[in-house]
This record gives structure tokens, C-alpha cells and sequence, in this order.
């Protein structure tokens, strides 16, 4: 699974998630990208799901880009323990993923594979997704410009 090598603090706060993904709103590497459409944590597990589904369909054709990476650390208290006494213990890693956010891209394959692989990958996810090709966000099909 994903996780840091190390982190400035072992615990850190919830935070909130309003707006738009002002930053990796872009295709950058490959020609096509997953696109999310609603805010979430994804954690490091449901990210290498979304990977294999998607290098298994491409068939080592191809070349896959993971943009998100799962930073955030959250804590869960064990099962059956009282209130109070501190927070819990580090479970799991997750990214925080806003609306608007490339989180993976593809290329390398044409694109009805390409939108197959992401549709795959979208199962995985527990968000809402919609496919982008690098092509349609040149033309001014991302109202993302600031």
C-alpha cells in the first residue's frame, strides 16, 4: 500500500474539503485521466484496487500514472473501548481528493481501452468519476480556468 516513508507528526486534524481542485486539475503526463467529481478521502487500499483493475485491462500495454498519494494519516480508536482517553492510534493513509482532481491518467492505448480501464478504476473509487481525454480540456472543455 502507499503511505510516507515518514511524517513531520504521527496524528493530524480531519480538516474539511470545500471547494474546487485548484491544483492537478490537469492532464499532465498521459493522454487520457479520471476526473473526480464529488469530494472524498480515498485511502491507500481503494488507490492500488483502481491501479491493478487498470493495469490488468491494459495488458502491460500502456502506461498508467497515479496523481493522488494517501499523506493524511487517520486514527481510529479499538472496538469496545470508553469515551475519552485520548485520541486513537494511526489506521490507515488517505488523499484527500477534491472536485475537479486528475487522479489517474493513462496512455499509451487507444481510447476506447483507455475508457475502460478508468471506468474499471471508477468502481473501485467510493466517488463519483467522469473520463477526460488531454485533447477536450485543451479546447476549453474544463471550467476550472481561473
Amino acid at each position: 500500500m502507499l503511505m510516507p516513508k515518514r511524517v513531520k507528526r504521527r496524528k493530524q486534524f480531519r480538516g474539511r474539503m470545500k471547494g474546487q481542485a485548484y491544483r492537478g486539475n490537469r492532464i499532465t503526463y498521459g493522454e487520457y485521466g479520471l476526473v473526480a467529481t464529488e469530494p472524498s478521502w480515498i485511502t491507500s487500499n481503494q488507490i492500488e484496487a483502481a491501479r491493478v483493475a487498470m493495469t490488468r485491462f491494459i495488458k502491460r500495454g500502456g502506461r498508467v500514472w497515479i496523481k493522488i498519494f494517501p499523506d493524511k494519516p487517520v486514527t481510529q480508536k479499538p472496538a469496545e473501548v470508553r469515551m475519552g482517553s485520548g485520541k486513537g492510534a494511526p489506521e490507515y493513509w488517505v488523499a484527500v481528493v477534491k472536485p475537479g482532481r486528475v487522479m489517474f491518467e493513462i496512455a499509451g492505448v487507444d481510447e476506447d481501452t483507455a475508457k475502460e480501464a478508468l471506468r474499471l478504476a471508477a468502481h473501485k473509487l467510493p466517488i463519483k468519476c467522469k473520463f477526460v481525454s488531454r485533447a477536450e480540456q485543451e479546447i476549453g472543455g474544463d471550467s476550472n480556468e481561473g
